[in-house]
């Protein structure tokens, strides 16, 4: 797509990334400044008229929120008036599987702070996208090839 690509994973503070090596699950308190922070590089993004992919796991609609409307979204579940500060319009793409799929390709990942342990506490906290939400579902065991058409087709086509 030419599309800049960011992993959020890069993003994470030091402080959750030691907690997520050491076994320790993230909470709300940990990811909202981070989420906030992506939040930014997408506004900035945006405000260049530049399209970005970013890699993440919001894994709960408040957090998706807050990719969409920045910090004020925490204080409300209203989005923001047009303007300035209007929301960001974003396609999520939730890529859906089964857990002993994901745990295999966890597994086979070298040299990334997120452990295996952490995998139940990411399926605990899901909350899948659903209406009003601007979102495609699309399953993991599908082929690469076949996913990128279907993101590529909702991007171009929806």
């Amino acid at each position: 797509l030419g599309w800049k690509f960011y992993d959020a994973d890069d993003y994470h503070s030091p402080e959750n990334k030691k907690k997520m090596a050491e076994g320790i699950p993230l909470n709300d308190e940990d990811r909202i400044p981070w989420l906030c922070a992506l939040h930014v590089i997408l506004r900035r993004e945006d405000s260049f008229r530049q399209d970005a992919i970013l890699a993440c796991s919001a894994l709960k609609k408040m957090y998706r929120h807050v990719l969409v409307n920045g910090a004020s979204a925490i204080e409300s579940n209203e989005p923001e008036q047009p303007g300035e500060n209007a929301a960001l319009k974003i396609l999520f793409v939730h890529l859906d599987g089964p857990t002993d799929v994901i745990a295999g390709r966890l597994e086979k990942r070298r040299g990334h702070f997120m452990r295996l342990e952490l995998l139940k506490s990411q399926f605990d906290t899901l909350e899948p996208p659903s209406a009003p939400e601007n979102f495609i579902t699309i399953s993991i065991e599908k082929s690469l090839p076949e996913i990128v058409l279907e993101i590529e087709h909702a991007i171009f086509q929806g």
